[in-house]
């Protein structure tokens, strides 16, 4: 665990390199799609939004650049998934915890390669 929580600080102190296909966190200010104004609407998906915003943040910062255009694409597709739940919050909430799972299952594997 300690080696994980170490993990998680290196990453975060890890410059992110800014590009056209990086993700954004939803900005609520911004919000117009029926699906971001439930979002913002919503503490438990706001926390989801920003979970997800983070652990994706440091994936993509501790993988290498073929795994972090993989990883780009995958969340471009899921942006598609959630988009297409609309106002449901369930079909919402399901998104974010696939997405949450799917980018812990990325982090542990890095943690589990070590050493670091």
């Amino acid at each position: 665990m300690r080696l994980f929580v170490g993990l998680v600080v290196a990453a975060a102190l890890l410059p992110q390199a800014a590009s056209a296909g990086d993700y954004s966190p939803l900005d609520c200010a911004k919000a117009s799609t029926p699906t971001e104004l439930t979002i913002c609407k919503s503490y438990a998906l706001g926390q989801d939004e920003a979970r997800m915003a983070t652990l994706y943040g440091i994936a993509t910062s501790l993988v290498a650049m073929g795994q972090r255009g993989e990883i780009r694409d995958e969340q471009r597709d899921w942006l598609e998934e959630r988009e297409a739940c609309g106002a449901t919050t369930s079909c919402l909430n399901e998104r974010y915890q696939t997405r949450i799972n799917e980018l812990n299952a990325i982090i542990d594997d890095i943690a589990k390669r070590g050493p670091f």
